[in-house]
This record gives structure tokens, sequence and C-alpha cells, in this order.
């Protein structure tokens, strides 16, 4: 390699134009799927207080706020519900009148191409938070199953173009799969949550979703913070089980791992930028600490360099204002 002067590295950083021209990494308003939070009842739009900026909807407003966020210029959303009633047994995640059915059916009057995307998981709909079926306290993986499929196919009948199951129960994929296609649904896509860690940022969405665990805590069935291996051997199995997509949660503290599964797998890969990051940001700015502009897009292009195709986002609306 030849020597300085010879070799500058300050040439090509001399101007923006310049900068611009040699990037290897740009975001574009493909990038994201932007999470919706609906709630019982009509005309409620309700800011969540860990979470400044993002609200919670009832069906009817969320069908008006889904149109104003595809009109921005973002394409996919992916929907959590708070339901009325919640039972041991999370009957509203796959009921026909559940919230997130009723309202994949009410923004389908409006809305035909953007991308809805149903989160797949029992813990909102649970009156004990957890993420399956219960036995002794703890969660029966293989009871749970017959459950994630049950919702899937309710999930889709509603309007859902992609389903994403969050709960890391083994075999989930395989048994939504199998429930899919028994229904006809075979050209739907599961965008699985194969690598989620149990993880302290999680806890400004479970505010928004009122999904904390009543006793206890999930990392039973989510995975250890310090585990790298394993999370190949988890988004090997939901590759093997026909996942479509897959995601690691969080984004920011697992850039390594989104660079490993990128690496591994021929798979489109997602992470999520969780709500905890997102309040962080957020908090710093408010406080006149950062720059929130530049750090969100600082951050967002990290997740993408480290080789996300997909970025579940909290700052996507203001991603793609600043972007443009």
């Amino acid at each position: 390699m030849s020597e300085f002067p010879f070799i500058r590295m300050r040439r090509l950083r001399r101007k923006k134009l310049l900068r611009d021209l040699v990037r290897e990494t740009i975001l574009t308003p493909d990038d994201f799927i932007y999470p919706m939070f609906v709630i019982p009842g009509k005309g409620k739009k309700e800011e969540i207080p860990s979470m400044p900026g993002q609200f919670r909807y009832s069906i009817d407003l969320l069908a008006e706020e889904v149109q104003k966020v595809k009109e921005e210029g973002i394409k996919a959303i992916i929907l959590f519900g708070v339901p009325e009633k919640k039972d041991e047994i999370g009957t509203d995640a796959w009921h026909e009148e559940g919230i997130i059915q009723r309202a994949l059916r009410e923004i389908r009057k409006y809305e035909k191409e953007m991308i809805l995307i149903a989160d797949l998981c029992m813990c909102e709909y649970t009156s004990h938070g957890h993420c399956g079926i219960l036995k002794d306290k703890e969660v029966d993986n293989d009871a749970t199953l017959e459950y994630l499929g049950k919702i899937a196919v309710s999930q889709v009948k509603a309007g859902a173009d992609i389903v994403a199951p969050s709960g890391m129960m083994d075999g989930m994929v395989k048994a939504i799969r199998t429930a899919l296609d028994k229904e006809g649904f075979a050209d739907v896509p599961i965008l699985s949550y194969a690598v989620k860690y149990a993880s302290s940022f999680y806890g400004p969405f479970r505010d928004a979703a009122e999904s904390a665990p009543q006793f206890g805590d999930r990392k039973g069935y989510q995975m250890d913070p310090a585990n790298s291996r394993e999370a190949v051997l988890e988004a090997e199995l939901d590759f093997e089980e026909g996942a479509d997509i897959l995601m690691v949660k969080p984004a920011l503290p697992y850039l390594d791992i989104v660079k490993t599964i990128r690496e591994r797998f021929s798979r489109p890969v997602a992470a999520y930028n969780v709500s905890g990051e997102y309040s962080m940001v957020k908090a710093a700015s408010m406080k006149g600490w950062i720059n929130e502009r530049d750090v969100v897009l600082e951050v967002l292009t990290s997740i993408k360099r480290a080789g996300a195709d997909l970025i579940l986002t909290y700052h996507a609306r203001d991603a793609v204002k600043w972007i443009k």
C-alpha cells in the first residue's frame, strides 16, 4: 500500500456531494416498518407517556392515521392491540371480533395497498401477561402452538399481509405455517421474531401495550443477552421451519447479531429498533443534550449497515421526512 501523502482519506470527504457519491449505506422509506397501537373505544388518541410522540388509537382513528402514514411514504405497519378484556388463554387474540381483527378489517376498507403486519403473540391478551398457555405458572410451549396457529389464521382472514410471531415458542413457525397452509394461505409470509432477547429495553412498549407479565419474567423463553451462538441456532430452526423473514430484537445492543444473521442466511433480515431505544433518544433530545435528527439517522444507518433489510422503528415517520 502506498504511504502518505499519496493516500489521503480526506479527499473524498471535503464536500457534501463528494460524501454523498461514495456513501456505502443509504436509508430509504422502503427500509421502514412503523409500529402502531390500537385500543378499544371511539375517537381516542392517547399519547404514550414513556414514548413521546407515539400514540394509541381507537380503531376509527387508527384507520385514518394509517392513511396519513402511507401518504408520508411508509409502506408497511405492524399492529399491536390492547383488548377490552383479557383471560387466561388470551381469547381476544384469535377471536373474529378481537381488536386486531376488527382493526385490520377497518383499515382494509380504506387502504388496499399498505402492507399490514400483525404481531402474533398472546402477552397482550392474557390476564397473566405471559406469551402462552400456562401450566403451573410456566408457559406450556406445546400447548401454546395450537393457539398461535389459530391466531395466525384469524389475522390473515381479517386482512393481514404478514404475520409476525414474537413469543419465542419452540416450533412456532412450523405450527403457524402448517395452520396457514391448511386454511389455504400458503402465500402469506411469516416474519419471525427469530432472535428475541430478554431485554431491558422493552419497558415503554409494555406500558403502551399493557403487556407486562403479572408475575415472574420472560427469561425462560426469550434469549439470554449474553449468547450469540444460540442466536444462530434460533434463526436456523426458524429458517428450516419456513420463516420468510428473520428478525433480531432489539437492534442497537445486538448489531453484531444482525450482522451474523445477515451473513449466515439467504432470507431478508429485519431488526426492531425497540421502545427503550426510541425513548432514550427522545428523552435526551427533549433535554437538549443531543440533536434528535442527526442521532436518529445515525442510529438507523447503523442498523442498516449491520445488515438489516427492514427496520421496525418508532422513528419511521420522522425519518422519512428527514431523508427526502
